[in-house]
């Protein structure tokens, strides 16, 4: 009966996820310390309007991905994206952005980020790849809502 309910317990906290992080294999502290890197030039692209530094930080084949007002898929190719920043190029926007969650396995490594900006907030999850050594967003899903006051 002990014997049992070692096995369960154990079976229990392996299902448990782990927070913040919760893989590494076959990664290391400078993996992470560059996905760092490439989402933080994605956000001072998103703070700034500045296009060069998102093109820095996305592949250019990524894609990104909503929920269309109709509940359909929306899909952005990454020009249809930069247009939307010409009017604002270089207008600093107010509001907090932060990377929440972070996880690598391998090649791969998916980040979640949160912006909060004075009438609205976004929930973006970010996917990356290692691709010839090098660390880029190849998509990205998000939610965006009215700012609750």
């Amino acid at each position: 009966m002990r014997r049992l309910k070692i096995v369960i317990a154990v079976g229990i906290l392996s299902m448990t996820p782990m927070p913040f992080r919760a893989q590494q294999t076959g990664t290391t502290k400078s993996d992470e310390t560059a996905i760092r890197a490439v989402v933080q030039r994605y956000l001072h692209g998103l703070k700034f309007n500045d296009v060069e530094s998102l093109k820095s930080a996305f592949h250019p084949d990524a894609k990104l991905f909503f929920v269309d007002d109709h509940g359909g898929l929306g899909m952005l190719s990454q020009a249809e994206w930069y247009e939307q920043f010409k009017g604002s190029a270089g207008h600093e926007e107010q509001g907090e952005l932060k990377i929440v969650a972070l996880d690598v396995t391998g090649n791969a490594s998916a980040v979640k980020v949160y912006e909060e900006y004075p009438n609205s907030t976004y929930t973006d999850y970010v996917s990356l790849l290692r691709l010839n050594g090098e660390w880029r967003i190849v998509n990205k899903i998000y939610y965006s809502a009215p700012r609750q006051r």
